[in-house]
This record gives C-alpha cells, structure tokens and sequence, in this order.
C-alpha cells in the first residue's frame, strides 16, 4: 500500500539539493574564496638581465664555387672519362670530343707556316742581294726599296700563320675537357655520340662543397626592428657580423660544427622585400650537399635589461598570454592578479627555458611561477619559501603532478585559460 509521507519525501530531495547548492555558491561569491585555505605559490622577482639571442632563418646549402663546364669546340663528343656524381680534382680529363678534324687543320697550318718561312727566306736573300748594289748604285733605289718591302711582307705572313696554328692548337687541346676545380661532379646531359657546339653545350657541373655557403634571407621588416633595438640600446649585435653559425639537418640534428658569416648585402630585394646574407661551413666529410635546405642559427647577439619569466609561468587565456603576478587585495592581504603580457624570443639560460618578455610587466615586479594550477584572479595566496622555484634558474627539476604539473592546464582556469605551449 502506497505511503504518501515516504512519497513526499522523494518529491521533495531534487529541491532540498538545489537550495543546498544555492546555498554554497551564494556563500562562496559573497565571501570571496570562504572555505579554501590559501593556495601556497612560489615566486621570482623580475630583475634585468642580459640575456642571448638567436636568430633562426631557413637557408638552402650550395657549394662555394659553382662551375658549369660547357664544351669550348665543336664536335662529336667521344669518350666520357668520369663517374657521374663522384668527386673530382683540378685537371681530370672528363670528356673527349673527336680530335681528328682539328688535328687536320693543325697539318695544313703547319705546312702553311712552312711556306711562309720559306717565302721569307728567299725575301731576306734577295734583300740581302740588292742591298750592297743599291748602295754602290749598281742598281736602282726602287729595287732595294722593293726587296725590303717583299721582307716585311713576308715576316708579316709568317707570324699570321704562326698566330692561326696556335689558335688551332690551342682548340685543339680544348677536345679534352678537364676539370677546372676539385669538387662534386654532376650528371652529364650528353652522353657519346652526342654534337656538342663551342661555348654553349652544357657537359656538367662542378661543385666546390669545401667548405660549404649557405645564402639566406632576412626580411626588411625585422632587420629593421633589429636596427631600432640596438639604436635604443637593447640589443648588441657582433661587429662585423662575426656570429657563430651554427646549422640544423631537415632530421632535426644540429652539425658538431660552426661557421661564420661571409656575406651581407647591402640592397633590399624589390622582389621580395628580404636582403641576403650568406653562412659558410666547413664540410670536409661532405655530409652537407647543394642544394640542401637547412637551418641557419645565428649566436652572438646579447639583449640588454631584459625581462624574462620561466616556460611554467606563462598561461593562454582567451584574451592571450598572461601570467599570475602577486598583488594586494583591500585588506592588504597577498592575491594574485592577471597579467596579460606580449612575449618575445624564447631562450634558454643555465638549462632553464625563459620568454623574453616584450611588455606587460616591469622590474619589480613579483611573478607566480609554481602553484600556477591551483590560482584564480583574486584568490588569496601564501607565499612559500625554501630556494629556487621550479622553472627558475638554478632549480632543481620538479616531477611532475597532475596537478601542477610544468605546462599543464589549470585545474579550473579563468576564461578558457591554460598553459602556452612549449616552444
């Protein structure tokens, strides 16, 4: 049989629950955080520091001489001598174009030097014939005259036969295609057989890649912004561009090695509104090859007074990045309070990752950098002490929690927020 007092009293719980909720929450806003015992934070002191600054720009590698070995007569290409893509020195024979019409033409210049010597000597014979006679005038002036003419024509001839066999010599030569610089060898376009023609038919290319250059762009807006900083005294930049140099694999290695910079220009691309500045490497293994796109990291560059805060304070929140920094409430008590701040670079210093802070906060100012998860703007907060936070320089790495963990979200963040992403 029905009970309608036990019926009442299950009707009535969804109500007696919610009164009691509204009863909490009424309690919680009208008394702040009534009830929850102050978060225990810890926290840095923002001071200036001098800190590095590295600069990254995509480069693509090739070699410090780039030489296209083009045929320089014209004729049958004979022989190839060489191993496409393998290393070559300075005067390796790598191709052979058909010698024999050139070595033709050598015989006939040769047998019209010949000729021409000989004309000059009868020339210089006669000369020397007539030249006593017409001085004793036993003949006339104008045969002499002649006869001295007929020998500078004919030393004339001699030396236009001498000048056109060297050409052809010389030409000659040219149907041994030799290496002009140690270096890699590209493919060959045109195998035997093929007719190559003087001064236009590419054979291969050559590659110096010892060491190796790197040209790279910097766009003009951001050289600017450079050149402003150190201006205002924030920046130092190496003289000279003496950077340390060093460079990142498309696997994500860095080489064991650094380079230099050897190059900068002094005009903006219209095209494309960057100016060019070139790295060069030493790449003696030859792990590097043309044509490789890399990663030039620039070191050397040192930012003056500047402020940064640890990777583990910095949050995302729906208006942007900000930080908890620690303020007075009313009564003078410690709360923390929201910062939005704009970021710069991110660096890392004593094994620490820091972001360059670019404003938002000033010297002096106090910066939560562990309790971060448990915070709401306004909440009451105790300031912890014992040493170094983690995330601060010279701390000991802390475990992490599931709820306070290094780049963890908020167990209840304030509009949206969590934790920024690790560069």
């Amino acid at each position: 049989m029905p009970d309608p007092a036990r019926d009442f009293a299950i009707r009535a719980l969804p109500f007696v629950f919610i009164a009691v909720v509204a009863g909490c929450g009424q309690s919680q806003h009208g008394g702040g955080f009534q009830g929850f015992p102050p978060a225990e934070v810890t926290t840095i002191k923002l001071e200036p520091k001098t800190l590095p600054a590295t600069y990254e720009y995509v480069g693509q590698t090739t070699g410090s001489k780039e030489v296209e070995v083009r045929a320089r007569v014209t004729g049958i290409l004979e022989r190839k001598l060489y191993q496409e893509g393998a290393p070559v020195k300075a005067g390796q024979v790598l191709f052979v174009i058909d010698p024999r019409p050139l070595a033709a033409q050598t015989d006939a210049l040769k047998a019209d030097l010949a000729r021409a010597q000989a004309q000059r000597s009868q020339a210089e014979r006669e000369f020397a014939r007539l030249k006593p006679l017409a001085e004793k005038r036993a003949v006339g002036q104008k045969e002499a005259d002649d006869a001295a003419s007929n020998l500078e024509i004919a030393d004339a001839t001699v030396k236009t036969a001498q000048a056109r066999l060297a050409e052809v010599q010389l030409n000659l030569g040219y149907t041994s295609v030799t290496a002009p610089i140690t270096g890699l060898s590209s493919r060959a376009p045109k195998s035997e057989g093929s007719l190559v023609s003087a001064n236009d038919t590419l054979l291969t290319v050559i590659s110096q890649v010892d060491p190796m250059w790197i040209p790279f762009s910097i766009a003009e807006n951001e050289q600017l912004a450079l050149n402003r900083a150190v201006a205002e005294g924030r920046l130092t930049l190496p003289k000279d561009n003496a950077y340390d140099v060093q460079v990142r694999l498309a696997d994500g290695s860095t080489l064991d090695r650094k380079g230099k910079i050897n190059f900068s220009d002094t005009r903006i691309n219209p095209a494309t509104g960057t100016f060019e500045m070139r790295a060069e490497i030493s790449n003696a293994d030859r792990l590097l090859k043309p044509g490789q796109f890399v990663r030039v990291k620039l070191h050397g560059a040192v930012r003056n007074n500047a402020l940064a805060v640890p990777q583990v304070a910095v949050l995302d929140g729906t208006q942007g990045k900000f930080v908890y920094v620690v303020d007075k409430d009313k009564d003078g008590k410690d709360i923390a309070a929201v910062r939005l701040v704009t970021l710069g670079d991110w660096v890392t210093l004593d094994g620490t990752n820091l972001w360059v802070v670019e404003s938002g906060l000033k010297v002096g100012d106090v910066v939560i950098v562990d309790g971060v998860a448990k915070l709401r703007p306004g909440a009451p907060i105790k300031l912890g002490g014992g040493g170094a936070p983690p995330g601060a320089p010279g701390a000991a790495p802390k475990a992490p929690d599931a709820s306070g963990a290094p780049g963890a979200p908020p167990a209840e963040p304030p509009k949206d927020a969590k934790s920024a992403p690790k560069a």
